[in-house]
């Protein structure tokens, strides 16, 4: 094969991957780790238990590729994305407990999300007004800050995030604009100033 293996897609990397080349997985892991645990994190509210999720995620997604079943041509993130968010809830319904709504200091989005074209400034602009979005985000209802993640953070469409929860396209829909709503209103009422 001598197309540059960064370049590969996505269906390229796993088709190498099962022929052989541990490279190619490592390369897609890369490719997406950072949204994959970012939105376990903020499911789980703590790094520990994000990390070993996370980890359980991987090891599910590389026994699934060897065992043949990943058919999802072209749309390995948003696959991905249902494990980390199924194995999440499994965590929820073993444990008996239900997310905690409160933020952390331990973690912080931009550790994994690179930018480099930022400045200082703008860096530290930037992290305030994501740390301003998360602390109201974590204020939603536990449905509306579901959608709010597998949205933004996920990057998954309202009919991905209706399969994904278990409801109807116009419920997702309607999660969204009441969270949206929501957040407005704690932003006004509050005066929140975002910039």
């Amino acid at each position: 094969m001598c197309k540059d293996v960064m370049a590969m897609s996505d269906q390229e990397l796993i088709r190498s991957y099962m022929e052989g080349n541990e490279n190619s997985f490592s390369i897609l892991l890369d490719r997406h780790k950072s949204k994959i645990f970012t939105s376990i994190y903020l499911f789980v509210k703590d790094r520990e238990m994000a990390e070993d999720i996370f980890q359980d995620v991987f090891i599910k997604i590389i026994k699934s590729l060897k065992k043949g079943k990943y058919n999802h041509q072209g749309k390995f993130l948003q696959w991905a994305m249902r494990i980390s968010y199924n194995m999440c809830v499994d965590h929820f319904r073993k444990s008996k407990r239900r997310t905690k709504l409160s933020p952390t200091e331990t973690f912080d989005i931009f550790d994994v999300l690179e930018s480099p074209e930022d400045n200082i400034e703008q860096s530290m602009i930037k992290t305030q007004v994501h740390n301003k979005v998360k602390l109201i985000v974590d204020r939603l209802p536990e449905e509306q800050r579901e959608v709010v993640i597998l949205r933004h953070y996920a990057d998954m469409s309202f009919k991905e995030i209706a399969q994904l929860t278990d409801v109807s396209i116009n419920t997702a829909l309607g999660r969204m604009r009441y969270a949206l709503i929501n957040m407005r209103k704690v932003i006004e009422e509050e005066k929140i100033q975002l910039v």
